[in-house]
């Protein structure tokens, strides 16, 4: 798993590394752009929505809602992909910050109509996964929703398989989404609903009860 160091040096070359993974269908940015588009369609069935999102990298997926209108918050913890990202999008409200930490003061007291998370949350475990969701959810707007793209698999038989698949290349510091067990742990908290994308990715809505 990269760290923040990491991620600085990954910058530039990231965007081309992403696409020529989605383009070869393969683990871990197989069906990327399927996903990114599923949540911009779904951020763009309502009109100047606030957004915020959480490891927004580059910007590919917050520019394109930038420049239709919706106002943008963000936070990541790589100082280059806020440099990068910014140079897209010179008015949004973009924060350096660690995402184990909850939120960053400057955005405690909003509300969000979409909070996006896309691939960045699997470098949480998932009893951080829940404990940031649980936060996040208390910062949605009525009918506001979580929306994560990520890899991320509908049951373990599955990600077995791609472990299996791609076992040279799997990345066993990152911890997946297996919706069988998300459906149950948040079942108290919010309304989920999964979308299979590709063979290693998907796409997880969250909305408050």
């Amino acid at each position: 798993m990269l760290d923040e160091k990491g991620f600085n040096l990954w910058a530039d070359d990231y965007d081309k590394t992403v696409r020529l993974s989605d383009e070869k269908n393969e683990y871990p940015f197989a069906g990327y752009k399927k996903i990114l588009n599923i949540i911009f369609n779904e951020v763009m069935t309502k009109s100047n929505s606030s957004v915020l999102d959480i490891g927004f990298g580059t910007g590919v997926l917050t520019k394109m809602l930038y420049d239709n209108g919706h106002h943008i918050d963000g936070i990541d913890f790589s100082s280059e992909m806020i440099r990068t990202a910014q140079e897209k999008m010179p008015e949004a409200d973009l924060i350096e910050w660690d995402i184990t930490r909850a939120l960053p003061g400057e955005f405690l007291e909003n509300e969000y109509d979409y909070i996006i998370l896309t691939y960045s949350i699997h470098h949480l475990n998932d009893s951080d996964k829940i404990k940031l969701i649980l936060h996040l959810l208390n910062h949605l707007s009525d009918n506001g929703k979580i929306l994560i793209g990520d890899v991320a698999f509908k049951n373990m038989e599955s990600l077995q398989t791609c472990r299996q698949n791609y076992q040279d290349y799997w990345d066993s510091d990152e911890f997946y989404i297996i919706y069988n067990d998300f459906e149950t742990l948040l079942s108290e908290y919010g309304r989920t609903e999964f979308k299979q994308v590709s063979h290693c990715g998907g796409v997880l809505e969250i909305k408050k009860i």
